[in-house]
């Protein structure tokens, strides 16, 4: 007599079940993984601040992503939520001073690439919040959001 093969096996079940566990664990380490927050080490990384080493001296701030070459800059500046003192990155090395609450910096193109790949930035101008975390240590206080 031959065994028919059930429709509905333990094993099957099974197989489905780690199926789906492993899909779901995979899933949840990469959105883990991609919305982790950064962090900016000023003592590693150096910017300038005109022809000064730009030390914070703020436990918040503001850090805006730009290039002093694009029209308007700053007319964009004025939509920066000013609770915080601004860092303003320019990527194209302009160095300026500081003006009221907005602190301008530039470094050496090997830190603003690695400043843009740290927080994953696509667009100019961006801007996010960073909180001191030890000493010269800031953490990423906010999402990367794109100011239009």
């Amino acid at each position: 007599m031959k065994r028919g093969r059930k429709l509905f096996s333990l094993n099957y079940l099974f197989a489905s079940f780690f199926g789906a566990l492993m899909i779901a664990g995979a899933f949840a380490y990469f959105n883990y993984r991609f919305s982790e927050y950064k962090f900016i080490d000023f003592s590693r990384w150096i910017y300038y601040q005109k022809s000064d080493i730009f030390v914070p001296n703020s436990d918040k701030y503001t850090v805006v992503i730009y290039s002093s070459n694009m029209q308007n800059i700053d007319k964009i500046l004025k939509k920066v939520n000013k609770r915080n003192p601004i860092i303003a990155v320019d990527l194209y090395q302009k160095k300026r001073g500081k003006t009221n609450s907005i602190i301008y910096i530039t470094s050496g193109m090997n830190t603003l690439l690695k400043l843009i790949q740290r927080f994953n930035i696509y667009e100019v101008p961006s801007a996010f919040r960073i909180k001191k975390f030890k000493k010269l240590l800031y953490k990423q206080d906010s999402m990367i959001e794109v100011i239009k």
